[in-house]
């Protein structure tokens, strides 16, 4: 399982305001917006295109369009942030939603929501969560994924711990992972250290 780590620097700037803790809901959403647009974009580098031509007021232009179905599933909640960032640049893509709720006494994740689009196994499948912290949701979610028939899967977060890679690695060696930074550690609450804090929380002001 590759692990990407992106070090643009418009990337890292906009990582160091979602750190901050002085960052008020409005701009952390911005911030979230402009590292989501750059992960993603790293991560689809590679997604199928075609030949195409088109006509420009002056004459016919060949190039490459996207050719396969692109499916974006955000896992709920802190997944929906990145999510309009992300269809920015995949307008056209079918978008599948994934609940999971962890228990903040095990760390364990448990299902109360999915809804997937049909036939997953012809589409580049982007799986969008902000934090990669024990791996437990992740691996939980790329399990739902597969039983969905998704072969080709890419996950995009914007902090990661090493827990939570070596997790994903273990259980899901072949899904690559985009992601600016792996962190420290976990502490004992089971979250990332140094991190951004709740993400979730922090997005929609609800600290």
């Amino acid at each position: 399982m590759p692990v990407h780590i992106i070090d643009h620097p418009l990337v890292q700037d906009a990582l160091m305001e979602l750190r901050d803790v002085r960052t008020p809901p409005p701009e952390f959403r911005r911030a979230a917006n402009r590292i989501s647009v750059l992960l993603a974009t790293e991560a689809l580098r590679h997604v199928p295109s075609r030949r195409h031509t088109v006509e420009t007021p002056l004459g016919p232009a060949d190039g490459t369009v996207v050719s396969d179905d692109v499916v974006v599933v955000p896992v709920l909640r802190a997944g929906l942030g990145m999510l309009d960032a992300v269809l920015e640049l995949v307008p056209d893509a079918r978008v599948g939603h994934i609940g999971l709720q962890r228990d903040e006494a095990t760390a364990i994740a448990s299902k109360y929501y999915t809804k997937l689009p049909r036939d997953l196994a012809a589409s580049f499948v982007l799986m969008i969560d902000p934090m990669l912290a024990t791996g437990g949701s992740a691996v939980a979610a790329i399990d739902l994924l597969k039983v969905a028939g998704a072969h080709t899967l890419r996950m995009i977060c914007i902090v990661a711990a090493p827990e939570g890679v070596a997790l994903v690695e273990r259980h899901h060696p072949e899904v690559d992972i985009y992601t600016p930074v792996i962190d420290r550690e976990l502490n004992p609450h089971k979250y990332i250290v140094p991190g951004l804090g709740d993400f979730g929380d922090r997005l929609y002001g609800t600290t």
